[in-house]
């Protein structure tokens, strides 16, 4: 379930990818005028996971119909929360590999158990085309993601409120990213689990409308971090260093920059056992 230090990245596709139901119900959506912003959109996603614990239930209700909306080419496109399924998966994952008397201590089984219902009837309502839009990683953002982007595509929002840090790509170029990554890891790295994990992240990009955008947001780990903090993240940055050193075959030059990144989000990860 999505706690407050939480990053996503997001798919959004234009209405074309949907389902002929799914279009009408997003275009009623759109027009009408309650769509919240995203900044309200994870706070909705923060206040609906405690509960959902102490109630031992995954919510319920129509303030989880909903979907981030963004502007690609002057077209709106949708990114829908699927936030019960969401929730359901982020619980049994929470337990996967943990022996039975601390898996019943982290998830009770009643919730693991509304969870387990709640898998099987989303996913038998949504059908067999449904896509999962949104991909959460909790106190750190995985190191994988920031390939698929270049630091141009960073922004940053340092206004009270509305702190943010975000980077959009359209699908192509993030495609083309994630392919290059997956190219130069396997040649230099071999069948390793980064590999895979970036494996991973390329077939999913291809399960998604070509004309879609793509968004990393470090989402309630804004509150983590001080502006000069975010305004020198450099993530991105050692993230391409790291993949041109590789190109290069000049790994001293590799793990100097994957060593900047990996300990910038060690350190952030740590306030997770801190917490």
């Amino acid at each position: 379930m999505p706690p407050p230090y939480t990053a996503q990245l997001r798919i959004y596709e234009p209405l074309a990818a949907f389902s002929p139901a799914d279009q009408r119900r997003w275009r009623s959506y759109l027009d009408s005028g309650a769509v919240p912003e995203v900044e309200e959109a994870l706070e909705v996603e923060r206040s609906l996971s405690l509960p959902s614990v102490v109630g031992l239930r995954i919510p319920t209700g129509e303030q989880l119909d909903h979907a981030f909306v963004a502007q690609l080419d002057g077209v709106p496109v949708l990114s829908p929360w699927s936030l019960r399924l969401r929730m359901a998966d982020a619980a049994i994952a929470a337990v996967d590999g943990l022996a039975p008397v601390v898996a019943e201590a982290l998830v009770p089984p009643s919730l693991m158990a509304d969870a387990r219902e709640t898998i099987e009837t989303e996913r038998a309502a949504a059908g067999p085309d449904h896509r999962e839009h949104v991909l959460s990683a909790t106190w750190a953002v995985p190191v994988r993601w920031f390939c698929l982007f270049t630091p141009a595509e960073r922004l940053v929002v340092l206004e009270p409120g509305k702190r943010a840090l975000r980077y959009r790509a359209d699908m192509s170029d993030a495609r083309r990213r994630g392919a290059r990554t997956l190219s130069v890891l396997r040649r230099t790295l071999g069948e390793v689990g980064v590999v895979e994990a970036v494996e991973g992240l390329a077939r999913w990009l291809e399960e998604f409308h070509p004309r879609s955008l793509v968004e990393l947001d470090y989402g309630g780990l804004v509150h983590l971090l001080d502006d000069d903090t975010l305004i020198h993240d450099f993530s991105a940055e050692d993230v391409a260093e790291v993949l041109t050193a590789l190109g290069n075959s000049d790994s001293e030059a590799a793990a100097k920059a994957y060593e900047r990144v990996s300990t910038r989000w060690r350190d952030i990860h740590l306030a997770e056992r801190a917490n």
